[in-house]
C-alpha cells in the first residue's frame, strides 16, 4: 500500500475518532485531554490549590485541563521544546526538558516552591523502529522520575507515559520504591493500537 493511501486512511480514521470530535466541540487543544480526564475522574489527581508541572505539554491539552480544574486557585507550569500557544492560567516554557537549560527553566518558574503533581506525556519523535522508540520513551520517563526527586513535595503524585516493553518493569519497580502506591493506567481514550500506558505514582516518599 502506498504511503499516500496510508495517509488518507489515517486522516479518515482521525476525523471519525469520537475523541477528536469531542475535543473540537469542547474547545480542547487535542484528544489527549481525555486520557488525563479519564484518569483524573478515576483517581482524583487535580485539585484546586495545587502546583502542577506538565512535561512535554504541547499542544497544551493537559495544561488546559489542569488550569480549568484549578479554577484560578493554583498554578500550572508547562514545558515543551515545540512552540505552544499561550494557555490561560499556565506558565509556558519553550525549552527541551531533556536538556539542562530546560530543567533550570522549570526550577526558575517554581521559584523555590515544590510541585504537588508532575505530569509527563513526553514521547520522542517516533522512528518506527520499536527498540529505538522504546528506549526513547523510557528515557524520558526516567527523566520525569528524576525530576520528582528534585521538585515533588513529599506525598505528591506523578503520572507518566510509558511503553510496555524493555525497561518497563525496572521503572515500575523503581516507582514502587519511591511512591507509597504505583498503579498502571490505560484510559479508554488511548488508542487500542497504541502501546502506551501510564504509570501513576501516589504519595512521594521524598
Amino acid at each position: 500500500m502506498s504511503k499516500r493511501r496510508d495517509t488518507k486512511r489515517w486522516l479518515a480514521a482521525h476525523k471519525a475518532d469520537p475523541y477528536v470530535r469531542a475535543a473540537a466541540a469542547g474547545d480542547w487543544r487535542s484528544r489527549a485531554v481525555f486520557k488525563l480526564s479519564q484518569i483524573d475522574e478515576r483517581d482524583r489527581l487535580v485539585r484546586p490549590g495545587m502546583t502542577i508541572v506538565d512535561l512535554g505539554a504541547a499542544p497544551g491539552g493537559w495544561s488546559q485541563y489542569c488550569a480549568r480544574a484549578l479554577r484560578g486557585d493554583g498554578r500550572v507550569i508547562a514545558i515543551d521544546r515545540l512552540e505552544m500557544a499561550p494557555v490561560a492560567g499556565v506558565t509556558v516554557i519553550h525549552a527541551d526538558f531533556a536538556e539542562q537549560a530546560g530543567l533550570d527553566a522549570v526550577h526558575e518558574a517554581l521559584a523555590g516552591d515544590s510541585a504537588d503533581l508532575v505530569l509527563s506525556d513526553m514521547a520522542p519523535n517516533l522512528s518506527g523502529v520499536s527498540v529505538v522508540d522504546q528506549m526513547g520513551v523510557m528515557h524520558l520517563a526516567e527523566l520525569a522520575l528524576d525530576f520528582c526527586g528534585e521538585a515533588l513535595k513529599p506525598g505528591g503524585d506523578m503520572l507518566v507515559k510509558v511503553f510496555q516493553g524493555e525497561g518497563f518493569d525496572a521503572l515500575l519497580a523503581d516507582m514502587r520504591r519511591r511512591f507509597e502506591r504505583t498503579m498502571v493506567r490505560k484510559p479508554e481514550a488511548s488508542r487500542d493500537a497504541s502501546r502506551e500506558q501510564y504509570l501513576l505514582g501516589r504519595g512521594w516518599r521524598g
